[in-house]
């Protein structure tokens, strides 16, 4: 038996692809980041003159998540920042540090004439 009622088309409604639009729009805003994103050089190497080093202050930094030690001796990042000047820095990372916090520490010794900064493996 055939229906024999005739083909009635009903109008679109916009109203739930402008929800989904909206709750995508949402979605997108809250999972995505608003911060900007430093650049810091890492590469520092300079060309070798053959001649003994001069003595040279050395410092020894463990930096990790929550720790920070400068020559085995707990501290914080100001005091590192107020107490090196010159010399050369040896950063050995721990295996919870994070980018960040790496590039807190070395964004507060960057500005230092005659301090190098050597991170290691």
């Amino acid at each position: 038996m055939r229906n024999l009622a005739p083909f009635v088309r009903r109008p679109l409604t916009l109203t739930p692809l402008i929800d989904v639009i909206f709750l995508l729009l949402l979605f997108f805003m809250l999972t995505s980041t608003f911060s900007t994103f430093g650049e810091i050089e890492l590469s520092s190497a300079r060309k070798g003159s053959g001649e003994p080093v001069a003595d040279v202050e050395r410092y020894f930094v463990q930096l990790g998540a929550e720790r920070l030690t400068l020559n085995g001796q707990p501290t914080t990042l100001k005091d590192i920042a107020a107490t090196i000047e010159t010399g050369q820095i040896l950063v050995s990372l721990d295996a919870d540090t994070t980018a960040q916090r790496l590039v807190d520490f070395l964004h507060l010794m960057r500005p230092r004439d005659g301090l190098a900064v050597l991170v290691l493996e």
